[in-house]
């Protein structure tokens, strides 16, 4: 018998909030769902098993905590190079 993990996802939101905001969470087929959906809207996908666990600890709407502003705003600066954007200040 072999163990395959399951798939997690989150979703954050940004924008005009303090930091970053977890707006849905889920494992296994709502991951998915999370996946396809953010594929559908045009949504840049990062992939790191690690963060999305340390983040997937959270509840509905609460702010990333500090020690993770690093790792997403990594994140953020690779979805803002993508579209060619910069943030605003």
């Amino acid at each position: 018998m072999s163990y395959k993990p399951t798939k997690r996802a989150v979703a954050l939101e940004y924008g005009k909030n303090a930091a970053p905001i977890l707006t849905a969470k889920g494992e296994g087929l709502v991951a998915e769902d999370i996946i396809a959906e953010a594929k559908r809207q045009g949504i840049h996908i990062a992939e790191d098993a690690q963060l999305v666990a340390l983040l997937s600890q959270l509840e509905l709407k609460d702010e990333i905590p500090e020690n993770l502003y690093v790792a997403v705003a990594v994140i953020l600066s690779w979805v803002y190079w993508l579209k060619g954007m910069e943030p605003e200040r």
